[in-house]
C-alpha cells in the first residue's frame, strides 16, 4: 500500500474526523475526502463508518490498524534513508554513556567512517538516557556498560551484544590517603544511575575498618574523574578512562579501596525492523570488534 494512503487512513483514525485529518495532512477537506474515496475505490470497499462521531474504522477493517502503523514506521524509515543516500548522506547517530564517549567512541567513529558513514554523530548521556534516545529515534544505536558476562540488562524489545571489555576501578591522587579514623573520602554516584548501583555494591566489599565518606556526588563519570585528579576523593572509574593517568603517576589505585569490577561494553539496538542505517552500523561495529586486533580498536 502506498505511503500516503497509509498516512491518510491513520490521520482519520487519530483525528476522529475528516476535517481535522485534512488539517493535519495540510489539504482542504474536500480534497482529503476525495483522497479517501479514491483509496476505498482502489481497495474495493469502504474503510470508515461515516455515520459515527468520531469517524472510526468499520469492524471488518479494525484489525488493519496495527499493521498499518508498523508499515508506516518502516516506510518512513526507508524514505528517510533513501533521502540521506540521495543527498550523499550516510550519517549515523550513536548514544553513548559519558565515559564511553571519551574512551571507546574514537574507535567506533573510525570503524564507521572507514565503512562510509559520515558524519558519525555521538550523543552522550547516562545509560537510561541512551536507551530513551534509541527508543525515540534520536539515535540509531547505543553503546553502554554492563556487568561482564551477565544476562542482557535491557528490557524486551532491545538486542545487545558485547563488543569489548573494561574494568571499574577505584583511583585517587597519589597524595590522598585514608583518614586516621578509617574514613575514606569518596565520590559517589546517585543510586538511580548505572554506576551508582555498582559502586554501592563495591563499597560493601571494602576492607574491615574502611568507611566511605561521601565528599562529592555526581552522575557524570567525567566530573568524578576530575575530582580524583584534583585530589578531592577516591573515584570509581573505567580503566580505559584512567589508564594513561595511572601509567604517568597522576593517579594511583588505593590498596584499601576494595576490588575491581569487570565490565562489558555492549552495543544495543531496537529489535525487529528498523532503519537500514542501524542495521549496517550494527554489522560494521560487530565486525570491527571481532576482527584481528579488534580488542585494540574497541577496548
Amino acid at each position: 500500500m502506498r505511503h500516503d494512503w497509509i498516512a491518510d487512513i491513520l490521520a482519520v483514525i487519530d483525528a476522529g474526523s475528516f476535517a481535522r485529518a485534512a488539517e493535519a495532512r495540510n489539504v482542504t477537506q474536500s480534497a482529503f475526502t476525495r483522497r479517501i474515496d479514491a483509496i476505498e475505490a482502489a481497495l474495493r470497499g469502504p474503510l470508515f463508518d461515516r455515520r459515527r462521531k468520531p469517524v472510526a474504522l468499520l469492524p471488518a477493517a479494525r484489525s488493519l490498524e496495527p499493521g498499518l502503523r508498523r508499515a508506516l514506521q518502516v516506510q518512513t524509515s526507508l524514505l528517510q534513508e533513501a533521502a540521506e543516500l540521495a543527498a550523499g548522506g550516510g550519517s549515523i547517530t550513536l548514544a553513548c554513556q559519558h565515559a564511553i564517549s571519551a574512551t571507546v567512541s574514537p574507535a567506533l567513529v573510525r570503524a564507521l567512517a572507514e565503512a562510509g558513514f559520515e558524519p558519525v554523530r555521538i550523543r552522550s548521556g547516562n545509560r537510561d538516557d541512551c536507551l530513551v534516545m534509541l527508543l525515540s529515534g534520536a539515535a540509531d544505536l547505543a553503546v553502554s556498560y554492563a556487568r561482564a558476562g551477565g544476562a542482557p540488562e535491557t528490557a524486551a524489545g532491545f538486542e545487545e551484544r558485547a563488543i569489548g571489555g573494561d574494568r571499574l576501578i577505584p583511583v585517587a591522587h597519589p597524595a590522598l590517603w585514608r583518614r586516621p579514623d578509617g574514613r575514606l573520602p569518596v565520590v559517589a554516584y546517585p543510586p538511580e544511575v548505572f554506576f551508582g548501583a555498582l559502586v554501592g555494591e563495591l563499597w560493601r566489599e571494602l576492607p574491615e575498618g574502611v568507611v566511605p565518606h561521601r565528599r562529592a556526588e555526581t552522575a557524570l563519570t567525567l566530573a568524578a574523574y576530575r575530582y580524583a585528579l584534583d585530589g578531592l576523593a577516591v573515584a570509581w572509574l573505567p580503566l580505559a578512562l584512567v589508564a594513561e593517568d595511572l601509567a604517568a603517576g597522576r593517579l594511583r589505585r588505593p590498596d584499601d579501596a576494595g576490588p575491581d569490577l569487570p565490565l562489558d561494553i555492549r552495543l544495543i539496538r531496537l529489535g525487529g525492523a528498523g532503519r537500514e542505517t542501524a542495521r549496517r552500523g550494527w554489522e560494521v561495529i560487530l565486525g570491527a570488534s571481532a576482527s584481528p586486533g579488534g580488542s585494540e580498536r574497541i577496548p
